[in-house]
């Protein structure tokens, strides 16, 4: 345990924020492709996997994207880009995805011979997440808001149904992957840097992505030059964001 510990820190120790790369290092393509797929299996949201990686190893596209962002050195320098897209878009395709893989895993059993809890999970993707992702205008999110407001009043309930709360559930398992992702990286002594610096609708275009999707990050990829890690780390004091209750 203290080795795989020791293993743990020494990933976490070497991953930083590089912002210049080695044009000349040995650089292997499909090692970022398994750390995307690794990335994959990160903890989301009721498993809804609304996301996206685009893994961008044509130079001309990425000179297009450096350029939507801003010409950062990360983003000019980088031997390829990874851009983490939020496709909340998809939401009725994998719930339904989710739907098909419980019914898979049930077999040949029929209906009356499901348990309460895989009748729940049934109905968690066929009537709970179209109730949750459902909106127009913004109107059933507000009546959503409404019932939550009401039902919390006599018992726990899940508040954040809006179009804004079921947009940031989003992301932040979208973030979850990227960080994911970025981990695998470092354990194989390649690089990355996110970024959050972009023209989102120019990177769009340049991807031909639908207006729907949404950039979460894009994450520079190669091997770090010394000068491509411009400072020390350092943090604000563990007590001031450490809480024991």
């Amino acid at each position: 345990m203290e080795n795989y510990s020791k293993e743990i820190d020494d990933i976490i120790n070497y991953r930083r924020s590089v912002r210049i790369y080695d044009d000349e290092a040995p650089y292997n393509s499909e090692v970022v492709r398994k750390c995307i797929e690794r990335a994959t299996l990160a903890p989301n949201s009721s498993n809804m996997q609304l996301w996206e990686f685009i893994h961008v190893t044509s130079p001309e596209i990425k000179k297009k994207l450096a350029t939507a962002c801003f010409n950062q050195l990360a983003a000019k320098t980088a031997k390829e880009l990874v851009v983490v897209v939020v496709r909340k878009d998809l939401w009725k395709k994998r719930a339904e995805f989710n739907y098909q893989k419980i019914k898979e895993n049930l077999g040949d059993k029929k209906p009356e011979e499901y348990s309460s809890r895989e009748k729940m999970a049934l109905n968690y993707y066929k009537k709970v997440m179209p109730f949750i992702y459902f909106d127009f205008l913004g109107i059933f999110g507000f009546i959503k808001y409404i019932i939550a407001v009401i039902t919390g009043i006599f018992r726990p309930m899940y508040r954040q149904v809006t179009a804004s709360d079921i947009r940031i559930v989003a992301h932040k398992s979208v973030g979850l992957a990227a960080q994911t992702f970025m981990m695998s990286m470092a354990a194989e002594k390649y690089d990355t840097c996110p970024m959050e610096g972009f023209d989102s609708l120019r990177v769009k275009k340049i991807l031909n992505l639908p207006h729907s999707a949404e950039i979460n990050m894009i994450i520079a990829c190669g091997i770090r030059k010394p000068e491509g890690i411009f400072t020390e780390r350092y943090r604000v004091p563990f007590n001031e964001v450490y809480k024991k209750i």
